[in-house]
């Protein structure tokens, strides 16, 4: 999969557009529901426009401030139907059986603008999704929550456009508490749901993958599945050599990535580095934080090392300095991301 920075325009924007429509049916103003975007409303339909996860975010965030509504996420999720995603949604519905839609769906995952991780896994007669939200400086707990809960949403639904509208999950498992502003019932998704778990998952009967797809068509499928290719490479037109250096520094290691060592790796000389990086409007200074600052909440979110081991990892040979430099880039002190 691509090594995609949050801040790059190549989404599209049928997540944000849904949300923000949600809201307008509410009362919220247009100007209101994309505050902080940059996003023009007018635009906010074309099927040519391309977003950041950044901008999505943001949105999400919007969305989280302007509505009162506890089912707002997984209503907003149940919205959104395979047509919307153009080839890919198509793909999916023309898989020859189920289990290569599932397959399918998380390898091209990137074309479905996301903003968690997907893992599809059989055990026992047991399909599961594992969800994960994305790292991000600005995925605080209820933000967390918002997505996981809104992604839910969308798997449910994309589960019954492509095996009937009567599908339902076995169970829904969330790694958080139930919330007070918005949160799952049983009644509304017709399962059992647990909270506090390890994970966050969706189950269901594996004996759902055995029927075949009312859609599917191998040669549709192959000569779809060509042009979902294209749209991933693609994707490398709206990018730049940020996202070169971005990822020379995670292959290098953020604590011994430098200017000189990425510009020797990329065949460049730094002064080219600097000039074509301050053209798309940032430095090498703000991509290293930004790469230091993902693996700072992934380690602090998935494992056990010390903040000092942390610190260390990241090239910060004061734990202080880590500190105050993690406060600057998240808002928050190391202690918030600890589970």
């Amino acid at each position: 999969m691509l090594e995609i920075r949050s801040v790059e325009r190549i989404h599209s924007a049928t997540k944000a557009g849904a949300i923000v429509d949600d809201l307008i049916a509410q009362g919220v103003s247009p100007s209101e529901a994309l505050k902080g975007t940059h996003i023009p409303f007018s635009e906010l339909h074309s099927h040519e426009i391309r977003i950041s996860q950044e901008q999505l975010l943001t949105v999400c965030a919007n969305a989280m401030r302007l509505s009162s509504d506890p089912h707002l996420p997984y209503r907003i999720g149940t919205s959104i139907h395979l047509s919307v995603y153009g080839m890919y949604g198509f793909a999916i519905l023309s898989c020859p059986n189920f289990r290569w839609a599932m397959e399918f769906a998380t390898r091209y995952h990137l074309l479905a603008a996301p903003l968690a991780t997907i893992a599809f896994s059989e055990h026992d007669a047991v399909s599961t999704w594992t969800i994960e939200t994305l790292p991000n400086p600005k995925m605080d707990d209820r933000l967390s929550r918002f997505i996981v809960e809104l992604q839910v949403g969308i798997h449910t639904s994309l589960h019954r456009d492509i095996m009937g509208p009567s599908f339902v999950p076995r169970e829904i498992s969330l790694r958080h508490e139930r919330g007070s502003d918005f949160n799952l019932s049983e009644e509304l998704v017709g399962c059992p749901v647990r909270w506090g778990q390890k994970a966050n998952q969706i189950s269901f009967d594996s004996a759902a993958l055995d029927e075949m797809p009312k859609l599917g068509n191998r040669a549709t499928h192959s000569a779809v599945v060509e042009a979902c290719d294209a749209l991933l490479a693609g994707m490398e037109s709206y990018r730049g050599v940020a996202a070169q250096v971005r990822r020379a520094i995670v292959q290098i290691g953020p604590r011994k990535a430098t200017l000189e060592n990425v510009a020797a790796q990329l065949g460049m000389t730094g002064r080219t580095i600097r000039r074509r990086l301050l053209g798309e409007q940032t430095s090498f200074r703000a991509l290293l934080d930004e790469v230091r600052s993902e693996l700072a909440i992934k380690y602090l979110k998935e494992t056990t090392m010390a903040n000092e081991d942390v610190a260390a990892a990241l090239g910060f040979a004061d734990p202080a300095n880590f500190r105050r430099a993690f406060r600057r880039w998240t808002g928050h002190t190391p202690k918030h991301f600890r589970r």
